[in-house]
């Protein structure tokens, strides 16, 4: 259970829980949850993610998960919360103090938390032996370095912005693990610059949003090397067919996907797993160029609050 930012945190981690640790897991609004007859009891573990820990809505949710029966943990930024206190154990990200209304380190922090947790719950259950898990963790430690080499295109995608910053519509598309990331790529340039965006997997643009595309609104594709590239491949041909600006955001070393679209950023290789913490940073520093930009505060957007305590 989560708002906004976690709540695509949350997608990522029902893909990371599922695979490393092969149990159902259902991702639900906080504020949607106790309005719902979710088949709940003991045996089901409650997580909440949120970087305040005072989220109102997730703090009412939790209290509803433990007066079904429910265990719950949190996955919480700011110790001492009230989430942090009510729940049956934390993990406390430790990502330190956000300035900036919209979430951006807290986002990737709760990523690292949810595939630690995962590769925890993985070796617990009996799904992951420890030959395994020894393999999933060298690609977490090199992760920092990873980010690193990750951010140097930030003057890539600040030429972007002087490109793109005037067009009122975006359209952000992934798949599998990453389509969580297309969603959050949407919210932020929402948040930031005002410009409406929408986030959407990728397979489902026919279904409807393939209708908007045209040369008048960008659409930013993320395409890693990983099982789902030739589908995303042809989602790009498809935009490219009705005359839409593909901004992409793919795996270093991708001479295929360089020329189908009109710009490439690319993130360094890494496990599957982890590359939704690589994607999503470039399409946060599009964000905050583009606000910056057109003159927004990128620090504190308006009619947003750091932490809503507010149902």
């Amino acid at each position: 259970m989560a708002c906004g930012t976690s709540w695509h945190a949350a997608l990522v981690g029902k893909f990371l829980l599922e695979e490393l640790c092969r149990v159902p897991v259902e991702v639900d609004y906080s504020s949607e949850f106790r309005y719902r007859e979710l088949i709940l009891g003991p045996d089901t573990l409650v997580l909440t993610i949120s970087q305040s820990g005072e989220t109102l809505d997730t703090l009412v949710a939790l209290r509803e998960a433990k007066r079904r029966g429910c265990r719950v943990v949190s996955i919480v930024n700011v110790v001492g919360s009230s989430i942090a206190r009510e729940s049956d154990g934390v993990c406390y990200t430790h990502a330190g103090p956000e300035i900036g209304v919209a979430s951006t380190k807290a986002f990737t922090a709760q990523l690292t938390a949810l595939y630690l947790l995962a590769l925890y719950l993985g070796r617990r259950r009996g799904v992951l032996d420890a030959s395994r898990v020894q393999e999933l963790l060298p690609p977490l430690l090199r992760l920092p370095q990873l980010a690193e080499e990750t951010i140097r295109c930030d003057q890539v995608v600040e030429r972007l912005s002087h490109l793109y910053s005037q067009h009122t519509d975006f359209l952000f598309l992934g798949r599998g693990i990453n389509y969580p990331v297309a969603l959050e790529g949407a919210l932020k340039l929402k948040e930031l610059s005002y410009i409406h965006a929408e986030g959407y997997p990728a397979g489902e643009m026919k279904h409807g949003p393939i209708a908007l595309i045209d040369a008048r609104m960008p659409v930013v594709i993320l395409a890693p090397q990983d099982r789902t590239h030739p589908k995303i491949l042809a989602n790009i041909q498809e935009v490219r067919a009705r005359g839409g600006v593909v901004i992409a955001v793919g795996t270093a070393g991708d001479p295929e996907l360089r020329a189908l679209v009109d710009h490439c950023i690319t993130i360094p290789a890494t496990t599957p797993h982890l590359t939704p913490i690589l994607m999503v940073m470039p399409l946060q520093l599009l964000a905050y160029h583009i606000a910056v930009r057109k003159g927004c505060d990128v620090d504190q957007p308006r009619n947003l609050a750091k932490s809503v305590t507010v149902e």
